[in-house]
């Protein structure tokens, strides 16, 4: 490793050719709008300390890796680390070249340090910087400095560079001398300068460099390591057919689950292929222990087998997220049902699903009645007001128990011992609780206007996107609450149960609005969906709690017969009143001498699994304390206090509602004497 101290100058070469190539694990351009303003200030800075002294500004490292010498006057290097520095310096360089279009010899000079003079336009050695392909980067930067209009992609570059070729437009009014301006950049900008040799490990390096500047993701992270691993000869090939791929579909700038879409990916894919859901912070890791153990450095080619895999799971992910892309049109329009659902924690079971589909395991009969089965499941724990915690954890664990050759019956017979809701559970909630999800009740209320219309051969649509109508409005005018009565504001509680929605078109939603209840139901009798007209075809006098739970009731007994029950659970195991000798939690046995020992190895195993435990806490707020306020309790390696003080009976039953509520039901149990 050899270390100097430059100026931009002489990182550029002076002007002469030098090349800096980003190599394939480099994320893409990640600079933002912050980190652009605090450079800009800086020069501006430094410009105006030269009006008296010659400044000297430290911008930070970088890391090359010396890549060939094509000629006598040119080198390459592969930029390991400080490609967001160089890129935006290129860029706010060529704002100036741009602005001063007018004066020939600087125009050529700050040129100069952008190209190089001596190579041929549409080659890659004319530029002296070449960024990633990744979000058309380096597609975009060619354009810019060949001063040609770019496409808006999704790249940040173009967003850089309109930004400094404002900010250059803006101090150029204010009378600053451009031609001093890139004086100071390349006399006065220093970096140091950091050269490895080609047996050294550039990818560590960048690791760990990168770790102290903009915060890398966990995406970033597996593309590193994947580098890493690879042999010399096979990054590019394996990078361009399988890993840019798998990165152009399934991009970290869009959110799924509050996380980026590739690395909500990885998550999943880990999910299925270790039957556990690592934390979104643990991906990488959980990614690189997998690989250390299963492929060694010795067999490249089974680890590129893992990542020609990773790309066909990368393919079945971006169905489920886009189900546009499926050709097959009746699994599309089943996959848009379930998105409608909040289907996320599903996606490792779903991509299980579509693989044996794909690879002829199961039919295509089979695969469109998983996902209805798996809809049905959605569908009663939403109605039923389930959390959705459980069902992240879950799923992995159900991949083992159904995989095989009958993947239908075997989901029909496990899902209804993962905390399946009953029919008198789904019709108790809906009769006690409001439903707050909009989008998922439109998904309801349109499959039960569907349905009523089953046996005619056809059923009506609305002619726009439909919308929610609060019968008893959200708004209560004095009719309103005349027409209710004293009991007006009772009555209100009950303003989101089912009971009181229905679907319309906004345009009705409009008209609708505050109207008093019987222009309303004259209305909805004329409208052309069932699911309204039938209904209020009836004599109804005064909407009140009667009548909500009148029509909440009817609605229930439509959910049941679209959503029937898939199977009563299996007998529980009878509790044992006696001191646990051992516990086993996914695998991991526990020595425990009482059930105060297995309440706090339960909750610590709960700790580590939840992606959110504030919420847990919430849920079990008599067990879980950040204060010790119990006669009897335990203090956890969180900091949390747990309550133990209680029966043997109540700590088991304690336990088994943990375990369901975090997804590992089924993964754990005990024995006694």
């Amino acid at each position: 490793m050899e270390v100097f101290s430059r100026e931009l100058k002489e990182v550029f070469s002076r002007g002469g050719d030098v090349q800096y190539k980003l190599p394939h694990f480099q994320r893409a351009y990640a600079w933002e709008k912050s980190n652009w303003k605090t450079l800009f200030d800086d020069v501006m800075s430094v410009y105006e300390a030269s009006a008296t002294t010659t400044p000297e500004h430290f911008l930070g490292a970088i890391v090359v890796i010396e890549d060939g010498t094509h000629n006598v006057a040119m080198t390459t290097y592969k930029l390991v680390d400080g490609q967001q520095r160089l890129v935006t310096i290129s860029l706010l360089l060529c704002a100036i070249a741009n602005r001063v279009s007018d004066d020939a010899k600087l125009r050529r000079s700050v040129k100069k340090y952008l190209i190089n003079s001596d190579e041929e336009e549409e080659e890659d050695l004319y530029f002296k910087i070449v960024p990633t392909e990744k979000y058309k980067d380096k597609e975009v930067y060619f354009s810019i400095l060949n001063g040609q209009p770019a496409k808006n992609y999704k790249s940040l570059i173009l967003d850089a560079y309109n930004f400094f070729e404002k900010q250059i437009s803006t101090i150029e009014r204010a009378e600053i001398d451009l031609g001093q301006l890139f004086d100071c950049i390349v006399n006065c900008m220093q970096v140091v300068f950091i050269k490895l040799n080609r047996k050294e490990q550039p990818y560590k390096i960048f690791e760990s460099l990168n770790a102290k500047g903009k915060v890398l993701t966990q995406s970033d992270l597996v593309r590193n390591y994947i580098a890493m691993r690879l042999p010399a000869e096979s990054q590019e090939q394996v990078f361009k057919e399988y890993w840019a791929k798998i990165e152009d579909i399934l991009q970290d700038r869009r959110k799924t689950n509050r996380i980026g879409e590739l690395t909500a990916f990885l998550r999943h894919y880990l999910a299925f292929m270790n039957r556990n859901l690592p934390k979104k912070n643990h991906v990488y890791a959980r990614f690189r222990d997998r690989m250390e153990t299963k492929y060694p450095v010795t067999e490249p080619e089974q680890f590129i087998e893992e990542i020609k895999n990773l790309h066909q799971f990368a393919l079945y992910y971006n169905k489920l997220l886009r189900p546009e892309g499926e050709p097959d049109e009746e699994i599309q329009k089943q996959l848009i049902r379930l998105n409608k659902l909040e289907p996320i924690p599903t996606y490792p079971f779903l991509m299980y699903l579509y693989d044996s589909y794909t690879n002829q395991k199961i039919s295509r009969g089979d695969f469109l009645n998983v996902l209805e089965v798996v809809e049905n499941y959605l569908v009663r724990r939403f109605l039923s007001g389930e959390p959705a915690p459980y069902t992240h954890n879950m799923i992995p664990g159900l991949i083992r128990e159904v995989c095989g050759d009958q993947i239908l019956l075997e989901v029909k017979r496990t899902l209804p011992n993962k905390r399946y809701p009953s029919d008198n559970r789904l019709s108790q909630n809906l009769l006690s609780n409001p439903i707050n999800d909009q989008r998922r009740v439109v998904l309801v209320l349109q499959t039960l206007n569907r349905h009523l219309s089953k046996a005619t051969g056809g059923y009506t649509v609305l002619d726009d996107k439909a919308t929610i109508e609060h019968i008893m409005p959200q708004e209560m005018s004095p009719e309103w609450k005349n027409h209710i009565g004293a009991s007006w504001a009772e009555v209100y509680d009950y303003l989101n149960f089912i009971g009181n929605l229905t679907i319309i078109t906004q345009k009705w939603n409009t008209t609708l609005s505050n109207s008093s209840f019987f222009k309303k139901r004259d209305m909805l009798v004329q409208n052309a969906l069932l699911i309204n007209s039938e209904y209020f075809s009836q004599e109804i006098e005064r909407w009140d709690k009667d009548a909500i739970h009148a029509r909440t009731k009817y609605l229930t007994e439509l959910i049941l017969e679209v959503w029937p029950a898939l199977g009563e659970p299996s007998p529980p195991v009878g509790i044992i009143r006696t001191k646990p000798t051992s516990l086993t939690i996914l695998g991991e046995e526990f020595d425990v001498k009482t059930w105060r020992d297995v309440a706090l190895h339960m909750a610590e195993t709960a700790y580590e699994l939840t992606d959110d435990p504030d919420a847990l806490a919430r849920e079990f707020n008599l067990h879980f304390s950040r204060q010790n306020k119990w006669r009897s309790s335990r203090k956890m390696s969180n900091g949390w206090w747990l309550n133990v003080h209680a029966s043997a009976q109540n700590i088991i039953s304690f336990c088994h509602k943990l375990a369901s509520y975090v997804g590992f039901a089924d993964e754990w149990n005990y024995t006694s004497d």
